[in-house]
Formats: structure tokens, sequence, C-alpha cells
């Protein structure tokens, strides 16, 4: 009975059950791409709520006394580096569908330099800011907002560089010039992440002009 239990064909052997294995892994990586966004809405529905609600009813006046406000340069920069990092990976993806995949490595280690640069700005803005974080409504609400920044910014970073990570990596496992661009298991696979990731990117850059409108401009 043993023999015949280790002798008999998986089903994952067959070709019918990989394609299916396939489909279902990248439709997982379509899905938990868009389901991430939707938990990162949350976050910032609740951030927004927050300010609004504080900001609306302004109880003693201590919403934002004097019009404080945290360092606009600090702010600018960030943006600015965030929405680099965006949009090198939408620029990035274009040209690997073009079938350029150095364009696309380039573009993607431009956005892991730029993402990096603003993670540091945004923790050391915690040391420049005006303000105490209880010292008023948006000093409050502006901390919980760095903080999410600081969270936002790592994954960013960290989802590009092992997206990239993982493009090198082909190079060596497959055989052929750009392996990335093959049908290839593991290649269909790569390229599902690398949309899921620049969906993402995508979302975050609309949402990071929404905050600093909110933190610095409003």
């Amino acid at each position: 009975m043993t023999d015949m239990i280790k002798s008999s064909p998986k089903m994952s052997d067959t070709p019918e059950e990989r394609e299916f294995e396939l489909r279902a892994h990248i439709g997982a990586i379509w899905s938990g791409g868009r389901l991430f966004i939707g938990i990162y809405t949350f976050f910032l529905a609740s951030l927004a709520f927050s300010y609004f609600y504080l900001r609306s009813s302004n109880n003693g006046l201590l919403w934002r006394p004097d019009h404080v406000t945290a360092p606009t340069a600090y702010g600018w920069t960030i943006y600015t580096l965030t929405l680099l990092a965006a949009l090198m990976a939408i620029f990035g993806q274009s040209r690997l569908r073009k079938g350029s995949v150095s364009d696309w490595q380039t573009a993607v280690w431009v956005g892991v330099a730029a993402s990096l640069l603003a993670l540091f700005l945004q923790i050391w803005e915690f040391v420049a800011v005006p303000f105490y974080p209880g010292s008023s409504g948006y000093a409050s609400t502006f901390i919980g907002y760095a903080v999410m920044n600081v969270m936002t910014i790592f994954i960013v970073a960290y989802w590009l560089e092992t997206t990239v990570a993982r493009s090198i990596r082909l190079n060596k496992e497959l055989d052929g010039v750009s392996p990335q661009l093959s049908m290839h298991p593991s290649a269909q696979s790569f390229r599902a992440n690398v949309a899921s990731m620049t969906y993402f990117l995508g979302f975050v850059a609309l949402a990071s002009t929404l905050l600093f409108a909110m933190f610095y401009l409003l």
C-alpha cells in the first residue's frame, strides 16, 4: 500500500493542475494588492476623520493655536520624493511592458533611493517640528500622520527593493535574454507582482497628495 502511494502520480504534476495553480497564484497576487489598498484606505479614513472633526469642532480654540504648522520645506521634500518613487514605478512598468528590463530596473532603483531618502527625512522631521505632540489638535493628528507616513514609505521602499532583487535573481535562475519577459511561471509571477506594486504606489501618490495638502497647505 505504501509503495502504491509513493509511486502514484500527484495531481500537481499534471499540466492542467500546474496551469490552475499558476492562475490561482497570480490571482492571489492581484487580489492581495487590492486588499492591501483597502486596508491602507481604512487608515487614511481614520486619520482624515480625526483631522476634520478636530478642525471643525476647534474646542477651546486649540485646534491650531497661532496657526502653527509643520516645517513646510520638509513636507515639500518628502512629498516630492514619495511622488518620484511612485512615478518611477509607473514609468518603469511602462518600459517593462515594451520589453526593456534594464530601463525598468534603473527606474526602480531610482525609486528605492528616493523612498529611502524620504524615509530618513520623515523620521528626522520629528526633531524639527515646532510643537509638542499633544499641544493641539493639529499637533496630535500631524504626529499620527507622520508615523503613518513612516510606515507607508518603508513599505514602498521594501516592495521596490525586493521586486528589483527578484528581477536580478531571475537572470541567474532562468536562461535566455530578458527572462523576466518569458512565459516561465516565475516570470509570470514576477510581472504580476510588478503590476500589483505599481498599482499600490499609484494609490500612495494620490493619498500623499491629499495628506500633504491637509497638513502643509490648508
